[in-house]
């Protein structure tokens, strides 16, 4: 189970690495990548995946309220990167605040997982 959940973890980073990779690429032009939608999804996806898998690991303590507050910011990531990529998708304009609420929220989402024990 270890393995399986070590795997979750790895693909977890990538999608923040793909959310918060393309923010800063495009910080002096903010806009929604649709890779940063897709790294959204893989992170909900591997985020949900993790907490089923980690009451099953040896000497595993999950935080619950943590884990919720992760989830809920995550979700506001997903819809807010759908959105920006369905701008850009129909040839609108993305609005400043709207990208970097993509990639500011995923880094409070970095941040909120690392340091929060």
């Amino acid at each position: 189970m270890s393995i399986l959940f070590n795997i979750l973890v790895f693909l977890h980073i990538v999608g923040a690495a793909m959310i918060v990779g393309y923010w800063i690429a495009t910080l002096k032009a903010p806009t929604v990548h649709p890779r940063q939608r897709d790294g959204a999804f893989l992170q909900l996806l591997t985020g949900i995946a993790m907490m089923g898998v980690f009451p099953l690991l040896p000497d595993a303590d999950p935080n619950y309220f943590k884990l919720g507050v992760k989830f809920a910011i995550g979700v506001a990531v997903a819809v807010l990167a759908v959105i920006g990529s369905r701008k850009v998708k129909n040839g609108e304009p993305v609005s400043t605040g709207l990208a970097h609420g993509v990639g500011g929220l995923a880094l409070i989402n970095i941040a909120i997982a690392t340091l929060w024990n």
